[in-house]
């Protein structure tokens, strides 16, 4: 069965702004996943194409807000797409074979072996989010009673504070570090690989990150044409924002806009940079993803000399410095701006200014 758009049975045609690892090489939402196909039989993938084919078309167009014809972002889409499929797959395996739609008594059984996985509190609240969208839809279609379950996890969202971020002497050795990281890999004179140790790839990914909060799949999604070194800043057009929601500028430090402009300059030299206006590449010529990313945040602590081993470190640790520190020194409407929020209260849980300088505050007040 050949792969195709939305006239074939395993992808949606790609949307803008679209982005995601999972997705690679050819970045569609699918609609009936391999395990999938290879589980049904040829009739049942023809009608299971069409249910999902609905199912995710719904959440693109109207998904987030019906009333006002809102959809989620592409992105979100794509991992809602894998958690539900994902669900089905075990509904087939473990409770008597294929069917669509699934019962509220399949999503508590799945909900309930999830709860026990050696996994964090965010995949699974992750998971629950993704099956009470799936829920939404089913009372839209089929009005279906919503699915209620007896979990409660959290998914990381506007309630949590930053689990972990970068403190202030953190990020300033970060910076320098990144300064002596090898940039883009060339070929030497004896035609072996190597990296240039004056690049500024590496370094006006990381500052750029530290300026922006780059989430990971922002950088993925970064693009030449949203620079403007000149005026220190980055204009992110909705349709390549992560979320999908508005036009954003943003603001950059003098020193990563002249990083950015010496690397824009260097990047041209660069082979496989010649039909993409992509803004960074791997060295296999990829977007970057979370892996990639952790790996090079892992590196730069240990050339910085800042212990991790027992942190929960990723790259959204650079985000959450972000919106910590612009919190402390500003407000929260800087912090909103800054990180790309459409509401103020998902930048609500930056807002923990520590006890000690409440006290001074306090002491300042008189």
């Amino acid at each position: 069965m050949t792969e195709t758009n939305l006239d074939k049975p395993n992808t949606l045609e790609r949307y803008p702004g679209f982005d995601s690892d999972m997705m690679e090489p050819n970045n569609n939402i699918t609609i009936v996943r391999k395990n999938q196909r290879e589980f049904l039989r040829e009739k049942a993938v023809v009608d299971y194409h069409d249910y999902r084919k609905k199912f995710l078309t719904y959440l693109l167009k109207m998904g987030k807000n019906p009333n006002k014809a809102k959809g989620y972002s592409p992105y979100t889409v794509c991992q809602t797409g894998h958690r539900t499929a994902r669900f089905d797959l075990w509904v087939w395996e473990n409770r008597g074979g294929y069917k669509a739609p699934p019962d509220q008594d399949d999503a508590r059984a799945y909900m309930e072996q999830v709860a026990f996985r050696d996994v964090t509190e965010s995949t699974k609240g992750k998971t629950l989010g993704s099956l009470k969208r799936y829920s939404k839809w089913l009372q839209h279609k089929f009005n279906r009673d919503e699915w209620e379950f007896s979990w409660n996890f959290q998914s990381g969202g506007n309630n949590n504070a930053p689990r972990d971020f970068l403190t202030k002497p953190e990020r300033r050795k970060i910076r320098q570090a990144a300064l002596g990281k090898d940039g883009t890999p060339n070929y030497g004179t004896d035609n072996l690989l190597k990296a240039d140790p004056n690049s500024w790839k590496y370094t006006s990914l990381v500052w750029t990150s530290l300026d922006a909060g780059l989430r990971p799949v922002e950088v993925g999604n970064a693009k030449v044409s949203w620079c403007d070194p000149e005026n220190s800043i980055l204009r992110i057009p909705r349709e390549d924002s992560a979320k999908n929601e508005g036009n954003w500028t943003v603001g950059l430090t003098d020193r990563t806009a002249t990083a950015l402009e010496r690397w824009i300059a260097e990047r041209e030299n660069h082979e496989r940079y010649e039909d993409t206006d992509k803004l960074w590449l791997t060295r296999h010529g990829n977007r970057y993803g979370s892996n990639e990313l952790r790996r090079i945040l892992k590196d730069l602590c240990e050339r910085a000399e800042i212990p991790h081993e027992n942190r929960k470190m990723s790259w959204y640790s650079i985000r959450h410095s972000v919106g910590t520190h612009m919190t402390k020194e500003r407000d929260l409407a800087a912090t909103q701006a800054q990180l790309r929020h459409q509401s103020v209260e998902t930048t609500i849980k930056y807002d923990n200014v520590p006890v000690e300088d409440r006290r001074d505050a306090l002491d300042n007040m008189g």
